[in-house]
């Protein structure tokens, strides 16, 4: 019997050529996009899942208030309150507490590096997470000042083939560290990487036992092991309730307060967006987003399946009705009919696995992620498989096999069944649930490259084009205010170079300079308000063409700015004033020390247009070693040159250094990456489902043209002509279009505006957001049926005539 199901399938697919590759190709697509889109959520729900002790450990984010008003959120916060909960809470096991010390100059001989990925880490953090030790021992690695911990990468990079273990660096030729352990590289899928952890010891010995305890130190990353069995939620209520009582007295003197939330360690790389992280995390609503996809592409694909099936139901009607007049039972015809559904899912599983392996490089290459062929060996890839071909295959072959098989012998030798509608409403529903999800995709597609294309043509008030950053030095000495000087003459000498400036900061990224407790001189408690601090010399706001729109900027001609701010529009709102003017000579506490306000600058975008306008404070630091910013007034030709010149001055004055280099226009750009990728991937699977639709409607086009060819003839000898014809056969395909556009646009403008939500600035929802996909879908739609519709009006009717 299965020989003979397989001989007849075989037969079918032969016969109807079209219509088979439509149903296997469609079916391949839907089923490839389906399962390279789920890996990739399932790569990127992987953070962190390999660490043991997962389920039981939280990172304690903090929120801090001024007033009552929510201020700053913070992953990194205060660094004294992860002893002080485990002090008081029986419920924590241990806490480890990071704080990043990257950008800092490693020495090792005659070698110089700059890490960006290192930590400072108390003694308990090895122990608390699942990193494997490859030599030494991580359970008191930490425990002493000036000692450090190596990954297996770094180790090798800064050793080569030596044994590290009982070796010393330096860093910034300042302090030395000994090397005490060396553990393997982090995961990739883990939102904590590092290459370097320095005992946080270190800073306690430099900074005495407040480092221990201070609630207004932020930045330290803290982690706490609960005990199994504790309750998270009541746990955070404990937390809350140490907090007051440790300091709610100081907190209510200065009318402002801490809220800590515990983070499941597992959540933090899709949930989490803080000021400090330890870098940038997933978007989990553009993964939900994806998901979205991956059900519309595998769904469209099984409904073109049904619809074809059941429309080439009157094809094979008289096929059932002689089965059943030699002895078929309905039973038998439906396990024909499913065996065919399984025996196409098959080959679209078999060509869709091909799919997959020679997509893979560009899924990575859109999505910036390492998904690779290891998941070949992966179980849960196989399961998915598994279960897509059994799911589509019963799903997609179930309702035209009791279609099929329901037929009555003598309605369908008789030619009755030729002359009903059977199955055309569910056609037309399929149709246009497969239409809206098209249009959902189509309109999805546009709006994210609208709001891209927005973002990346705003002003952002300060000048990015033309610049070349320099990486300031890490390692300096007391001669250094003098080389700088000197390094500044020497640059604006090149040709190219117009001006040039040193800051703690350039745009592209958060402030890290986060400054708590500032207030108007001879305000109250509670008055102080927390700001964005950078650092700049004096020739920073030129060179940036930032607008001084009150007051001045600073100048070398008054002796007393190193005791002056400049402050920008959002600053000034924040301190409470109603007008930029009313700010010029008033006097702020920072710190403990005093700065008069000679200066009101314009707003500008430090960050993308996805956060708003941050509140800046620009101090006086004509010494600042981060960054050296070179405006540049040449063809891009030049740049090249510019940089080799560049880099033979730096050698001259910073020997020491790493010469380190970026284009500030690109480095900007790097924050509109991630959202960049998701465009992408959402708009090529958005076309994969608008193109397995298309093929669809090219189906049932094809289909019900051939069916009415008879028809057709007769219209044309009765005087009817080619529009007329192309009308008639048109309009039963439109029809269903259309509706589609009503029931997708409601929808998409609920997502739509869910997601702009995550835009500080961002494009209006507008009609033309919905005509243009919709003109597009439509336009789709009409030529895919035009390509069968107009062959068959223009047909001879004498041949038509002749159709069976």
């Amino acid at each position: 019997m299965f020989i003979n199901f397989f001989t007849v399938a075989l037969r079918n697919i032969f016969k109807h050529k079209t219509f088979s590759f439509i149903n296997i190709f469609g079916l391949a697509i839907g089923i490839a996009s389906c399962l390279l889109i789920l890996q990739y959520v399932r790569y990127e729900r992987s953070y962190d899942q390999f660490e043991k002790k997962g389920d039981r450990i939280f990172r304690l984010q903090l929120d801090r208030y001024n007033n009552g008003k929510l201020s700053t959120q913070w992953a990194a916060g205060a660094a004294g309150v992860g002893k002080f909960v485990k002090d008081d809470l029986p419920d924590i096991e241990s806490y480890a507490i990071l704080t990043s010390s990257s950008g800092q100059v490693v020495t090792y001989k005659d070698q110089k590096t700059r890490e960006d990925k290192m930590f400072f880490a108390t003694e308990s953090f090895l122990p608390m997470f699942s990193y494997q030790t490859l030599a030494g021992d991580k359970e008191h690695a930490l425990q002493e000042p000036f000692t450090a911990v190596l990954t297996a990468s770094a180790a090798k990079k800064y050793f080569g083939s030596e044994d590290p273990v009982g070796k010393t660096f330096s860093i910034n030729k300042n302090d030395n560290f000994k090397v005490t352990a060396v553990v393997a590289d982090p995961p990739v899928n883990t939102h904590l990487k590092f290459n370097v952890l320095l005992s946080y010891a270190t800073m306690i010995k430099w900074r005495g036992p407040k480092q221990e305890t201070a609630w207004n130190w932020d930045g330290y990353l803290t982690y706490i092991l609960v005990r199994p069995g504790a309750d998270p939620a009541l746990l955070e209520k404990k937390i809350a309730g140490v907090v007051q009582t440790r300091n709610g007295a100081d907190f209510k003197a200065g009318k402002y307060d801490m809220i800590f939330h515990l983070q499941p360690l597992r959540d933090i790389h899709l949930t989490s967006h803080y000021m400090h992280e330890a870098e940038t995390n997933g978007d989990g609503k553009a993964v939900h987003f994806l998901l979205i996809i991956a059900l519309f592409v595998i769904v469209i694909a099984w409904i073109n399946y049904i619809n074809l099936s059941t429309a080439r139901s009157i094809d094979r009607a008289r096929e059932v009705g002689i089965r059943k007049v030699l002895g078929s039972h309905r039973r038998q015809l439906i396990g024909q009919f499913l065996f065919e559904s399984l025996f196409i899912n098959l080959l679209a599983v078999i060509l869709a696995f091909a799919m997959i392996l020679i997509s893979l490089p560009l899924l990575n290459s859109l999505t910036g992620k390492g998904v690779n062929f290891s998941l070949l060996h992966d179980r849960d890839f196989w399961l998915a498989l598994g279960l897509l071909f059994l799911t589509g295959s019963f799903l997609s072959g179930l309702y035209p096999a009791f279609v099929l098989s329901s037929f009555r012998p003598i309605a369908v030798l008789k030619g009755r069944l030729s002359k009903t509608g059977h199955g055309a409403l569910l056609r037309q529903s399929l149709v246009i649930m497969q239409f809206a999800a098209s249009v959902i995709l189509m309109i999805g597609t546009f709006a994210v490259y609208k709001q891209l294309n927005f973002m990346q043509r705003q002003d952002l008030g300060v000048q990015i084009d033309q610049t070349l950053v320099l990486r300031g030095p890490g390692i300096i000495d007391s001669t250094y205010d003098n080389k700088l000087s000197a390094f500044k003459d020497e640059m604006l000498k090149l040709p190219g170079v117009s001006k040039m400036t040193a800051s703690t900061e350039v745009p592209g990224v958060k402030v890290g300079w986060n400054a708590g407790g500032i207030q108007l001189t001879g305000a109250g408690p509670g008055e102080s308000n927390q700001y964005r601090v950078i650092g700049i010399d004096y020739d920073f706001i030129n060179t940036y063409g930032l607008k001084v729109l009150k007051g001045r900027n600073f100048s070398r001609q008054f002796s007393t700015d190193p005791k002056t701010v400049l402050f920008n529009e959002a600053a000034v709102k924040l301190m409470g004033f109603k007008k930029a003017e009313d700010a010029i000579g008033r006097r702020i506490d920072f710190w403990g020390e005093q700065y008069d306000i000679i200066g009101v600058v314009s707003n500008h975008h430090q960050e993308s247009l996805k956060q708003a306008y941050d509140a800046h404070i620009f101090r006086l630091i004509p010494n600042a070693t981060r960054y050296y910013s070179l405006r540049l007034n040449t063809s891009r030709g030049n740049y090249e040159s510019i940089v080799r010149s560049s880099e033979k001055k730096w050698a001259n004055f910073f020997p020491a250094n790493p010469f380190e280099y970026f284009f500030l226009d690109e480095h900007y750009a790097e924050q509109y990456k991630a959202d960049k990728q998701f465009g992408n991937t959402f708009g090529i699977f958005a076309l994969l489902a608008i193109l397995v639709s298309s093929m669809g409607l090219l189906g049932l086009a094809s289909f019900v043209t051939t069916q009415r060819t008879k028809e057709i003839g007769i219209r044309k000898i009765v005087g009817a002509g080619i529009p007329n014809i192309l009308r008639l056969l048109t309009r039963d395909f439109i029809r269903p279009v259309l509706i589609s556009f009503l029931v997708a646009i409601p929808v998409t403008w609920w997502l739509l505006k869910k997601w702009l939500e995550n835009f500080a600035y961002k494009v209006g929802i507008d009609p033309w957001m919905f005509i243009l996909p919709a003109f597009l879908i439509l336009l789709i739609a009409l030529l895919t049926i035009s390509t069968q519709t107009i062959k068959a009006a223009s047909a001879n009717p004498v041949k038509s005539l002749r159709t069976e």
